[in-house]
Order: C-alpha cells, then structure tokens, then sequence
C-alpha cells in the first residue's frame, strides 16, 4: 500500500514540510527505514539518529524541526508519539483484511448471551450464559467470557484472554482445603484492550470491574474483586492479588506484584519488579527494586539486610544511654 505525506497530513493534520505527493509504502524505525519509509522521533536521545537515517520522512515536535529539515522532509506535530500512533491507525484500516462473519463459525456463543451487532467474535471463541459483549469490541481467537460477564463497547481482547474464570478462593477444612463458590462476575468498562493470555477472575460475591479505558497487556493475573480505575496501563507479567484497588491514570510496570486489600491512588506510576505491600495514598512514582550484582556481592548484601532490624535495635539502646 502507498499513501501521499499529503494525504496523511490531510487525514491528521501537522505541519509538512516537504513534496506532498510523496509516496511512502511503510513506517519503520529511524535506523531501518527507507526512502519510502515514514519515522517518527520523540526522545531527544535518539537526535543523532536523524543526521543517518534514510526514512523519506520523519514526523518530529517543533524542538526537532530545524535538525530534520535539515535532512529532508518532516512533519512537524506537538506530539510526535501520539500522530505516529495515528499514523499507525490509519495505516492499519487502509491495509485491513476484508472482514469475515460476525461470529466465527468455529466460536461457541450461548443462546442466552447477549452480542451487539457491531461485536466481531473470533475463531474458538465461547461466550457463556448471560454474558454481554458491547458495539465494535473484538474478540480474537480462543477468549474466553465467562457467565455473566460484561464486556464494554469498542474493546479488544487478544487470543488466549481468558475473562470470569473462578477466583483463587478455598477455606481451610482440616489440612484440606474447601472450594468458596465465586458467585460474582467481571465488569469491564468501554475501550478496554487486553493482552494475549491475560486472566481477568471473577468476583467471589461482588464483581472484579475495568473501568473505561484501561490497557493491559500479556500475561497479566487480575485477581477477584480487584478494581482499576479508568485509563490505568499495566505491563505483561504483572500480578494483582485479590480486593486490591488500583486508581485512575496509574501505570504498572511490568512483571510488578500488588498484595491484595491494597489501594492505590490515581496517578501512582509503579516501576517495572516492584513489590507492592502497603497501600499508596498519594501520587508519584515508587520503586522496589532489589539491584541485580554479582552473586558473591549480592549475598553479602542480602545477608546484611537480614541484620537491619538488630542495628536498628542497637542503635536506638545507644541513643537512650546517651546524653542529651
């Protein structure tokens, strides 16, 4: 497929400077792209790239204007990140495959679920009993929606989601362990994506909700009765326990842990292999990261953490015999 840069930037505005009737066949990375290629630069520490890279265009911010004039032809946006996002949109509908059925002929939909007209449900799919599933939301292959479960307007589910499985609930019965029948559902919210192999449980009595807009991506658990506010972002291969409430506008770093019962606020951004075990009431950016070293160091390291509560005690005996 080719599209014109003047076409583009009719679709989505920006400022080109540059042959309108250029055609670009692909988007690529400043490293890798073509003279018929489109890229994109939004962190500074790639500049350098832009005096080397062959790409026919390069969408950049005003900061950058003047160095990728310099090389040929741009597109100058206030954020380059989010135009190259719309770029990529426009490019995906313009190259799309023709749509197939509705529902795909290998997918199981219970009679007594509920599938807007403008859903799409993809191949191996199963919709259980009294599931809703909204206008425009896609199912691809193999998701699972379990009984009862709400599915909100215009979301994407990739192969493998599995929504309204049974929550991680058992009572201990006499070194044994006795099944707590998870009577609740799963609530998610409008323009909602998630990843491949994601686990959404149910609730044990009430339901574990996705409000609007939230993105998750692969491999991600979400136990019972959690709650993420709108727009929260969370990154593969983090878990969340159950009943913990995670706010709005947070983002969670991959491979991340959140104990259950906790809050957090809207606005907290959790970096990437952080523990979480106490609840975060304020906004910011909170790290708990034990740093990799080498195995002899870090053992030492380790070793001494394990006598910190002693030298604490130690410390505070001193201080009282002390004078003041």
């Amino acid at each position: 497929m080719q599209l014109r840069l003047g076409d583009l930037v009719d679709a989505l505005g920006g400022e080109l400077h540059g042959d309108r009737a250029l055609p670009i066949d692909g988007l690529a990375p400043l490293e890798s792209a073509t003279a018929s290629q489109l890229s994109f630069l939004s962190n500074p520490r790639y500049r350098s790239q832009l005096a080397t890279t062959r790409a026919g265009c390069v969408i950049v911010g005003p900061a950058m204007r003047d160095a990728a004039l310099a090389r040929g032809a741009a597109i100058v946006a206030a954020d380059p990140y989010l135009y190259f996002a719309r770029v990529t949109q426009l490019w995906k509908q313009r190259t799309a495959a023709p749509a197939g059925p509705a529902i795909h002929p290998s997918a199981v939909v219970d009679s007594q679920a509920q599938v807007d007209a403008g859903a799409r449900i993809g191949p191996l799919c199963v919709v259980e009993r009294g599931a809703r599933i909204g206008a425009g939301t896609v199912l691809k292959a193999r998701v699972h929606v379990g009984e009862g479960c709400v599915i909100g307007a215009r979301c994407v589910l990739h192969p493998g989601v599995v929504i309204g499985a049974d929550g991680f609930g058992f009572a201990p019965n006499q070194g044994a362990w006795e099944k707590i029948e998870q009577l609740g559902a799963v609530r998610i919210g409008d323009d909602v994506e998630i990843g491949a192999n994601t686990c959404i449980d149910r609730g044990a009595l009430a339901d574990t909700v996705l409000e609007d807009g939230v993105k998750l991506d692969n491999l991600i658990q979400v136990g019972h009765n959690v709650r993420i506010g709108r727009h929260t972002a969370i990154a593969g291969c983090a878990g969340i326990a159950g009943s913990a409430t995670i706010g709005a506008h947070c983002t969670i770093g991959g491979s991340a842990g959140i104990l259950g019962h906790l809050t957090i606020a809207d606005h907290v951004h959790i970096s990437s292999f952080s523990l979480v075990t106490r609840s975060i009431t304020r906004p910011g950016h909170y790290t708990g990261i034990f740093p990799i070293d080498d195995n002899a160091t870090w053992e030492k390291n380790a070793a001494s953490l394990k006598q910190l509560h002693a030298l604490r005690e130690r410390v505070r005996a001193l201080e009282k015999k002390s004078p003041q």
